[in-house]
């Protein structure tokens, strides 16, 4: 079976078991062709609430999953690949967040979506990295514990700078370890027609050179509508040959060749296919008090943004 023969098993298997697949912009080309939505953790978890099928197959990593199950707590989820977690959904537990918690008392705590779900049963909103300058600007509170991301956070405190935004150890390893200041500098002197698009999980001294830093999603839609024509892309690989793809006429360049997430990149669409015949994948189970729980930090961000 080449990928093209899989690629129409998987469209007729979705179809045939009311299937609804999900693919997160990491994943590979292949399985974006399959897709019935493809975006951002978040985004992703709305269509599915949205959607007509009654199973989801989330193209992705666990925290991922989590949301989605959380926001259709009624619908059957099914994880990709069983082994595809997130070191930075993994830096925080909630025994060191509920110390923090003390160590901070009276600040609001804001989670990143690139959590557990057990974690966010004990903070008090969520964010995505689009949504988290607006919603944290929106909230009364003045005092902010921000986790796990701490050049996330950092890239927000600049935004909104009437509050105390207090970070602390943690972040993207992908991001913050493969992309450094003189590699950027580096891309900029290689290509100095190009423009400089960052994830904002990226070290602060990344993102000052940027000449975009947003989401993966805002990235994508801005080397779209932009007259520019060539684009140094500063998060993960895949969106590189992605962009190729959407904008054939321009040119895209990897930040740095090492700029690759392991887990994302576990799912296969052999797992697609193989979950559409219910013979792989991970059901996503949560308990109903977890559920309830973390859904309330997801609701006040659905609030406040």
């Amino acid at each position: 079976m080449n990928t093209r023969e899989m690629q129409d098993e998987i469209l007729r298997l979705k179809e045939e078991n009311d299937i609804c697949i999900l693919v997160h912009a990491y994943e590979s080309h292949d399985i974006w062709e399959v897709a019935d939505f493809m975006g951002d953790s978040y985004g992703l978890s709305l269509k599915a609430a949205e959607a007509p099928q009654k199973t989801i197959i989330m193209c992705g990593v666990r925290f991922m999953a989590e949301t989605v199950k959380i926001l259709s707590p009624d619908k059957r989820v099914i994880l990709a690949n069983p082994l595809a977690g997130c070191a930075m959904a993994d830096q925080l537990d909630v025994p060191k967040l509920s110390a923090l918690k003390e160590q901070y008392p009276g600040y609001t705590v804001v989670a990143y979506i690139n959590t557990t779900s057990e974690l966010k049963t004990i903070c008090d909103v969520c964010v995505t990295s689009s949504s988290a300058p607006k919603i944290i600007g929106n909230l009364d509170a003045k005092d902010i514990l921000f986790v796990p991301d701490q050049n996330l956070g950092s890239w927000i405190a600049k935004k909104i700078p009437d509050k105390n935004i207090q970070l602390i150890d943690g972040c993207c390893p992908v991001h913050a370890c493969s992309i450094t200041a003189k590699a950027a500098a580096e891309a900029k002197a290689l290509h100095p027609d190009a423009l400089l698009l960052v994830h904002p999980e990226s070290l602060p001294e990344v993102s000052a050179q940027a000449d975009y830093a947003g989401s993966t999603t805002g990235i994508m839609d801005f080397a779209k509508k932009s007259d520019a024509k060539e684009f140094i892309i500063g998060t993960e690989n895949s969106i590189v040959q992605h962009l190729q793809f959407e904008c054939p006429d321009k040119k895209f360049y990897p930040l740095s060749k090492n700029c690759v997430c392991d887990d994302m990149r576990l799912t296969t669409l052999a797992d697609v296919y193989q979950c559409c015949l219910g013979i792989a994948g991970e059901e996503i189970v949560l308990s109903d008090d977890v559920m309830t729980k973390a859904r309330k930090c997801i609701d006040t961000m659905i609030e406040l943004g």
